[in-house]
């Protein structure tokens, strides 16, 4: 038996592009099958709703009251909820896992990270980085910027992208780096609920936290992506529009030749 989890998933109390409360989801993913899902709002780069005014305490209690919400509908009804983040540099964002509410209130610091100090520290604490969408190309993002070397593995489709081939590169990314890869559905309301436009992965075993989807990642050992058939098969040069800038583990570009990377020897 494979156990199916959403892995991206915003709520309206912590990202401003929601329109869903955390609670509003729970009965729909019992009824598509999911075993749990991964509450994951936009961090304190991103877009969050929540005055960068407040005080830290302030921010992180108001900032985790989508997830709680979801938490505690998901109790009275049986589907596992669990804590994680998206935060954002220069359009690129990437989903963190296995870091709870108290171990934000402890580190303020979070948000002066850039991202290679995020990867060492939240693989310092017994999480991980996931690239969310790495080539999604939209209106605010002006440049597809790559940080091969401060993530654990690539969320290689996206219901959210407007173009299959979006994802179609992100696997072709995962697979030069030799790194997992995750499905989400990226979902930010309940009419894509209702759609069945969703997105998600297959577990073997049944997640009692989110260490064990961090263990998944880590150890290679996501059963499966739940996606429609063929989503990541082409790549095509000619998908991307956007410049490119493919970064090292200090943060500093290497490069901007996306294909010239990718068709690289080891």
């Amino acid at each position: 038996m494979k156990y199916l989890y959403e892995t991206h998933l915003h709520t309206c109390q912590a990202s401003a592009c929601a329109d869903a409360y955390g609670s509003d989801y729970i009965q729909g993913y019992i009824d598509k099958g999911y075993t749990g899902i991964i509450v994951t709002d936009h961090f304190y780069r991103g877009n969050s709703p929540l005055s960068r005014g407040l005080s830290w305490r302030k921010w992180v209690d108001e900032f985790c009251r989508g997830y709680e919400d979801a938490r505690n509908e998901g109790e009275k009804y049986g589907l596992d909820v669990f804590f994680g983040w998206e935060e954002t540099y220069d359009g690129d964002d990437y989903l963190i896992y296995g870091l709870d509410k108290q171990w934000l209130l402890d580190h303020p610091e979070v948000i002066s990270w850039n991202r290679n100090t995020q990867y060492k520290s939240v693989r310092q604490y017994g999480g991980c980085v996931v690239h969310a969408h790495p080539f999604r190309q939209h209106y605010y993002i002006s440049c597809i910027n790559l940080s091969p070397y401060c993530i654990d593995a690539v969320e290689a489709a996206n219901a959210g992208n407007h173009s299959a081939s979006n994802d179609a590169l992100a696997m072709h990314y995962a697979r030069k780096l030799g790194l997992p890869v995750t499905a989400g559905s990226d979902i930010h309301d309940t009419e894509q609920l209702d759609s069945g436009d969703l997105f998600g992965v297959y577990i073997d075993k049944k997640m009692n936290s989110i260490a064990d989807y961090v263990a998944a990642i880590r150890k290679n050992t996501i059963a499966g992506l739940a996606i429609p058939q063929g989503r990541c098969d082409s790549a095509e040069r000619e998908s991307l529009s956007l410049p490119v800038a493919i970064r090292d583990n200090r943060d500093r570009i290497l490069g901007h030749d996306l294909w010239a990377f990718l068709e690289e020897k080891a």
